[in-house]
């Protein structure tokens, strides 16, 4: 079920009412577990039952390794959860991926390899909860924290809606307890969890689905595109991916809060990013963390040789490309910024005693070697998102040649101009200016209709404004599903 859909405007109101007049924890953990079942079998009911099995599994296995005592029973179970899991993903997302480039290269050598690919349906969100129920996993193993006995509640932290199919990937220390007991209906909770819906569905609505038809034309028609029009679709993907994204997660926040459920951060103006190590402490941080404590820090972590930490830092970004999608692209994208990140050496001025601060402090405009920093980092990302959006590896490297070979001559400037004498693509970059004017005035909010020092008028009047546009682009673009639903 997508958040932006008429389907979804009927079932939240009907399972929020229904929860709020439940006096017990338990029965509302049961209606947001069956809530939560129906909203993924949406989309196909054999999805649950990948689900459950994968629930089901870990559930048992962290019980186990909880009640054993002998470390050789405890790492074998672990090993165990970590089959069950990764094996599951590997058939469902990844086995075609290396049957295709097994048969390429034993075509390369001459040989006839008979293997076939599965014509398997990818489950939506299926990377995102596996990894949720690893961490569960492997925190048990190392006694992190105790695994529950209740399984209600265990299946409701791993199925948990408004987070299910595109994070924010939570961990069990955080969301599980939250489960555990009894939560209490807040108006201001309530209040600030709408208004954060509403910005969420104004970023999706308004700006991602608003630029998605010049990204798609252009980047399914590299052949009949021009150097100009591929630079525009790549500075417009760039917001397409960033809106559609975080838009999804201040969604999923704030329908976690109508319910007196506190999701993690997900995202804190990543495009404000000085540098790539800021940028990646700032964007998808609960994939961002997972991958710093279940990927990085085992392999060493910054506790290795200097040569050595550069080499985990591009190991845990190559993964993290292989994660996003079984393609070469999302490899070659995640070695780029690994690379970068290895080789950069960069301090993360984002940090302030262990928390992000806010970019350039408390000043509208940023001094010139901040503005410098932040627009070289924003042209890096671009240039790595060809080959996130990228169809093939031969399109992304047609881009690259496109736009390099053209971007010195006389008619990509007259082709750019033409391109922007559209009023539709006017309309886009004028929609992407107030998005990155309103956020940089509110860097300091969790997301900028938090709450402002305006008084209370001009504040409604602003809600007021964001919902009309939110009700004005829904009626003219088509159905656009959230691009994270395909990892």
């Amino acid at each position: 079920m997508n958040f932006a859909s008429l389907a979804f405007f009927i079932f939240l109101p009907l399972v929020w009412v229904t929860y709020w007049l439940l006096a017990k924890r338990s029965w509302q953990n049961v209606l947001l577990l069956c809530a939560s079942y129906f909203f993924y079998g949406w989309w196909d009911y054999r999805f649950c039952l990948l689900m459950l099995a994968s629930t089901l599994v870990d559930y048992f296995l962290s019980l186990g390794i909880h009640r054993s005592e002998s470390p050789l029973r405890r790492k074998r179970l672990l090993i165990a959860s970590l089959v069950c899991n990764l094996g599951l993903l590997g058939v469902f997302k990844y086995y075609n991926f290396f049957m295709e480039n097994l048969i390429t290269l034993g075509e390369s050598l001459g040989w006839n390899l008979d293997t076939g690919t599965l014509g398997l349906i990818l489950p939506v969100g299926i990377s995102f909860y596996t990894f949720q129920t690893l961490s569960y996993t492997i925190d048990v193993y190392y006694r992190r924290m105790e695994p529950t006995r209740n399984l209600i509640d265990y299946m409701t932290f791993v199925s948990f809606f408004p987070q299910l199919v595109a994070g924010p990937i939570e961990r069990a220390k955080n969301l599980l307890p939250q489960f555990q007991q009894r939560r209490f209906f807040h108006w201001k909770s309530m209040q600030l969890g709408m208004l954060r819906i509403m910005w969420g569905l104004f970023k999706k609505v308004v700006i991602a689905d608003t630029v998605a038809g010049f990204v798609n034309s252009s980047y399914n028609d590299v052949a009949g595109a021009s150097g100009a029009e591929l630079t525009l679709a790549t500075f417009l993907f760039a917001f397409q991916i960033y809106c559609d994204f975080s838009g999804y997660s201040d969604i999923a926040i704030g329908t976690a809060q109508i319910f007196g459920i506190k999701l993690m951060k997900n995202f804190a103006y990543p495009y404000f990013s000085q540098n790539l190590r800021e940028f990646w402490s700032r964007w998808h941080i609960s994939l961002s963390t997972w991958f710093r404590d279940y990927v990085y820090i085992p392999l060493g972590g910054n506790r290795v040789s200097a040569w050595r930490q550069k080499l985990n830092l591009l190991i845990t970004f190559l993964i993290s490309g292989f994660w996003h999608g079984a393609a070469w692209p999302f490899i070659v994208w995640g070695g780029l910024h690994g690379s970068a990140v290895a080789l950069g050496n960069q301090e993360n001025r984002s940090r302030n005693r262990g928390g992000l601060k806010t970019v350039a402090g408390d000043r509208l405009i940023p001094s010139p070697l901040i503005a410098l920093r932040i627009v070289l980092t924003f042209l890096f990302v671009c240039f790595c998102w060809i080959f996130f959006r990228g169809n093939s590896m031969s399109d992304c490297l047609a881009i690259i040649g496109k736009i390099s070979s053209s971007l010195l001559t006389a008619d990509y400037y007259l082709q750019m101009k033409e391109l922007l004498s559209l009023s539709e693509l006017r309309q886009s970059l004028a929609l992407i200016g107030l998005l990155v004017g309103i956020e940089w005035v509110q860097r300091e909010r969790d997301y900028p209709l938090e709450y402002s020092n305006l008084p209370q008028p001009l504040q409604w009047s602003a809600v007021t404004l964001v919902a009309w546009f939110v009700m004005e682009f829904a009626s003219r673009v088509t159905d656009n599903p959230f691009i994270y639903f395909q990892f």
